[in-house]
């Protein structure tokens, strides 16, 4: 098995990527190998710096990049010998079963769906992050990014993307799917989420346990949190400013420590036919050598192939 990485993206890369690399190498040591994307004269020698360490790494020359603040659309078609682009091309080609980014995030998006291309029934991807349970163990919850505004049947297909994503991931054997609203009742929130929750409702793939309200996020009320990719992104945003201020109050706990970003390493986008995920921007190589797990760990378990197989039938 291979697991491909930009090492162009991110704030601290290529260091950061080539540091993070080595160290999921050493733990994936004999599972599989991880492939670094880049510019060869930049990467090359903070590889060799690491000496045997980085000796089963591969390095796949790359000569553009696609900076943070460029436009996604443009300059993916416009740089197609780019780190991103070249990522996409080898695992739509099966080169590679897992790509991973830190770079711009927009880029990867439309990256997926220019190359491996959203699976057939899907009508939008989703980007998913996690959600640290108080009592342990982790929910997902989507979108938190991609789709800022949703229709009904999008939210619906979230649920479903999600729950497979708990069960053939996360191992949940039957995972509580919840959908994020301003009250439990049944009738609360806007049109979108009234019609959404009927529609949630009587999906027989699901086990939707009903509405829940930004306090059950941590508790165990559900294990799969549907919203809008705008409320998500705000949520989460919001959950990284409460770690930050922890960390800065000098305040250590094993439940707040899994706010950290680099717990989990970065965001998988469900609902493509492959494995993608997109990393903070400034992922430090902790942050990137979970990401790099977490490719593993979806490649391993075939999701991308269980999403395909539930919405072809």
């Amino acid at each position: 098995m291979k697991i491909a990485l930009d090492a162009m993206g991110g704030d601290f890369a290529p260091q950061a990527a080539v540091d993070g690399a080595v160290l999921a190498a050493q733990a994936l040591a004999g599972k599989a190998q991880i492939v670094l994307i880049g510019q060869e004269d930049a990467v090359r020698p903070l590889l060799e710096q690491h000496g045997a360490a980085a000796a089963d790494l591969q390095l796949v020359p790359a000569s553009q990049i696609i900076e943070m603040g460029e436009h996604p659309a443009k300059a993916y078609q416009q740089k197609q010998d780019s780190s991103i682009a070249v990522g996409y091309k080898m695992l739509a080609t099966g080169e590679v079963e897992a790509f991973c980014s830190a770079g711009n995030t927009g880029a990867m998006l439309v990256g997926a769906m220019f190359s491996v291309k959203a699976v057939p029934g899907v009508m939008r991807p989703a980007i998913a992050n996690f959600v640290p349970k108080l009592h342990g163990g982790m929910g997902i919850m989507l979108d938190v990014g991609a789709n800022a505004e949703c229709k009904p049947e999008m939210l619906e297909q979230f649920g479903e993307l999600g729950s497979l994503y708990a069960q053939y991931v996360l191992g949940i054997e039957k995972p509580k799917v919840g959908l994020m609203n301003l009250g439990e009742e049944e009738g609360k929130g806007t049109a979108i989420t009234q019609a959404a929750h009927q529609l949630l409702k009587v999906n027989p793939h699901l086990h939707f346990i009903g509405n829940i309200e930004g306090r059950d996020l941590f508790n165990d009320k559900a294990d799969v949190i549907v919203c809008d990719g705008f409320t998500g992104n705000v949520v989460l945003k919001m959950a990284e400013s409460v770690y930050d201020i922890i960390a800065e109050k000098n305040i250590h706990d094993p439940f707040l420590d899994k706010f950290n970003y680099e717990a989990v390493g970065g965001s998988p986008i469900l609902g493509i036919n492959d494995n993608a995920i997109i990393g903070h921007g400034v992922s430090t190589p902790t942050a990137i050598c979970n990401m790099l797990l977490q490719g593993y760990q979806m490649a391993s378990s075939g999701i991308a192939d269980q999403i395909k197989n539930t919405f072809k039938s």
